[in-house]
Formats: C-alpha cells, structure tokens, sequence
C-alpha cells in the first residue's frame, strides 16, 4: 500500500488500481487553516460516519467497506472540481456574501440569521485551497462541469439534502446545509469523498431559535470561537497582506466540547455507540 497525500483531515493510500484507503485523523482544520492539536475521536467518528451516510443513502458511491474504526476502502474515480453545497437556512458565509450583494435570494426569503430558507438551494463552490463561491455559469465558463452534469449535481445534492434532513430530523436535530462531493466512476457521476461533521452543520432542534448564533454539533464549534475572539479577521487580513495566517492554540473547552458533540450527534443520528 502506497501512500499518496495527506489532506486537512485524511490521509490517502492506493491500494491497487481500483481502490483507494481513507485514514480519517483526529486532525482539525477551520477557515483554510490547520491548527496543531487535535481532536480526540474526530477521526473514528467521521469515519463511521461516512461508512453510515454511503450505506443509507439510495445513491451510487464509492463506498466498498470500512476496514478499521479510522480507516475505508473506497473504489477510484475522477472527481469532479466542484464542491456541491446545499443551503437550507440563512446562516455562514450565505449571510455575509448577501449582505455584500454577492448572491441573490428568491423573493419573501426571511434573512433574519438562522432562519429556514423558502427552499433548499445549491451553492457549489470550486474546489481549491480557498474555495470560491460559484453559479451555473462560472462553472460552466471554467469548463468544471457539462451544463448536463450541472442539473444533475444540483438536483441530486438537493435530493440528498432532503433525505438526511429528514434522517437528522427524527434524532432531533436541523440539517442546517451540507458539502457533498461527486467523480466518474465507470462513465457516471458517482458520490465520493465522505459525509460527516465537517461537511455539514448540524444544530439540536430544542435549542433553535431564529435570530441567534446556534449550537453546533459539528466543526462550527470552532469557526464561532475563532470569530467571536476576531481570529477569522486576522486569518483575512493576514491573506490579504499575502502571508499564511497562523494557528492559534485551541482552549482545551473547545477540544472537549468538539468531542462530546461528535459522539453524542453520532449516537443519536445512527443508534450505535462509539
């Protein structure tokens, strides 16, 4: 088995010519920066979280098996360069890039913070070191997609959208949005990459309340803390100037609360222990 790459979160191994292997780390990455202290069972949890997503969604994907509590063996394809984002509710980037004129939101949609959108949208971004927001014709004017790939990727990102919005719905929790990832496999489009924490943002239903900052189950739990204490701010300024923002330390509250959540949405969404 040959190693291939490491990315924010996973390290690749090639197998043979079909297959690949995921090791999910505990490692933890926000706004495009990777910190140095790690999550304690980040990376068991999204790797049985990817394993419960492939097998309970009716969709092709590269799924083959899970081979330990951190490791998959997922088939080869060549993945699409686009992220496929769905947005249910007005929260993240959606509500500053609206507030900048950047995105256009159908006519009576309620753009108090959190609050459900009318409808589900698709809000793909490309696929790069800084993803950057895109629309059906950016992404067509960069040749990422076929128009036809386009309209199947949106509706079928939608699709899926709906179907785990009703599977967190019944574990009491909001499916607020979620990053999906696509390649060819065997001449088709295909579900790829993985699905967990750090694709989607997942808030308890008996906690929500339009209008606030939500509790996040998820990797947000780190985005706010960056926030709130103007890190996202530096890490922009800092690009803007054309340096590498640098990490700083996570409180040891933060680690642990990122912890506990993981497991506790994993344990609801699915009904297996850790």
């Amino acid at each position: 088995m040959k190693f291939l790459t490491s990315g924010k979160v996973k390290d690749l191994y090639d197998i043979d010519n079909e297959t690949l292997l995921f090791k999910f780390s505990d490692r933890v990455s926000a706004y495009d920066v990777k910190f140095k202290e790690d999550i304690p069972q980040k990376g068991k949890i999204l790797c049985k979280f990817a394993e419960f997503w492939f097998k309970e969604l009716p969709v092709s994907n590269h799924f083959v098996k899970r081979q330990s509590d951190t490791e998959i063996i997922v088939k080869k394809m060549k993945m699409l360069p686009i992220e496929c984002v769905v947005r249910g509710y007005f929260y993240g980037s959606l509500v500053s890039r609206w507030k900048k004129g950047e995105i256009t939101l159908p006519k009576g949609t309620d753009t108090t913070l959190a609050a459900k959108l009318l409808e589900p949208i698709f809000d793909p971004t490309t696929k790069s070191e800084h993803d950057i927001p895109i629309n059906k014709q950016k992404a067509l004017d960069m040749n990422l997609v076929t128009e036809e790939q386009y309209t199947w990727l949106e509706k079928t990102s939608i699709d899926i959208y709906h179907i785990m919005y009703k599977i967190a719905e019944k574990a009491g929790f909001i499916l607020a949005d979620l990053k999906l990832e696509f390649g060819i496999l065997n001449g088709k489009i295909t579900l790829g990459d993985s699905i967990g924490p750090d694709e989607y943002r997942l808030w308890p239903k008996d906690s929500y309340k339009v209008g606030k900052t939500q509790e996040a189950y998820d990797k947000q739990i780190l985005r706010d803390w960056l926030t709130e204490h103007g890190y996202q701010k530096q890490f922009d300024d800092t690009r803007d100037a054309g340096k590498e923002p640098v990490a700083p330390a996570i409180p040891h509250e933060i680690i642990q609360k990122m912890t506990n959540r993981y497991v506790t949405a994993y344990e609801k969404l699915t009904g297996h222990t850790v």
